[in-house]
């Protein structure tokens, strides 16, 4: 859905950043080793190494590039195009999950399968933490802008529900993101306050 073509190489250090971009989506950063990324860019070993010093550091600069591309330049992005409240823009991040679980190259989310696969200790898995920890920022906003009770409650809910979504579309339930936006529904009622449930 969202690949590394969509920004095309025009130097060594963007044709490797590019290149790995696909692989580490597809494979996970663990099972992708730097000779690959070296052969697949076509690129010297040396110039890979002038240019990221170790794989970490190639891993670190793709889960900014998966941010610009990914987070914010499709998730948020389509999320505020289909909706112009907060709480429809939340409630949207399920129907885009929806098309990206049926898109033939999803593979889940690179951040989750980083964590997974290295440990919060790890320097991957720790920048991956921060990643997701970012967009649970988003949500907590989001939440404050709605005037919902415990924002910050509220968005680690929800981010769980994000999480378990993905990790069902993987392979275990293409359709998790439609029935999850219905415990979405739910947990805004909850942390809804009792006197604007009574209004509505």
């Amino acid at each position: 859905m969202v690949t590394a073509a969509t920004r095309p190489p025009t130097d060594a250090r963007e044709r490797i950043l590019s290149t790995s971009y696909d692989l580490f989506v597809q494979q996970g950063v663990r099972a992708v080793g730097v000779n690959e990324i070296i052969a697949t860019a076509g690129v010297a070993k040396a110039t890979f190494y002038h240019h990221f010093p170790s794989k970490d550091d190639l891993v670190l600069a793709f889960f900014e590039r998966r941010q610009q591309l990914f987070t914010v330049g499709y998730l948020a992005a389509e999320c505020e195009r289909r909706a112009d409240t907060p709480r429809g823009q939340l409630l949207a991040i399920f129907d885009i999950f929806d098309e990206w679980f049926h898109a033939p190259d999803f593979a889940g989310c690179p951040y989750i399968r980083a964590l997974l696969e290295t440990g919060p200790r790890h320097t991957i898995g720790a920048a991956a933490l921060l990643y997701l920890d970012d967009i649970r920022s988003s949500v907590e906003k989001a939440a404050t802008a709605m005037g919902l009770t415990n924002p910050e409650d509220f968005s680690y809910c929800w981010l769980i529900l994000m999480q378990g979504a993905i990790v069902s579309g993987v392979g275990i339930d293409s359709g998790s993101s439609s029935r999850i936006k219905r415990l979405g529904e739910h947990l805004i009622g909850l942390h809804t306050p009792a006197e604007a449930r009574t209004i509505s």
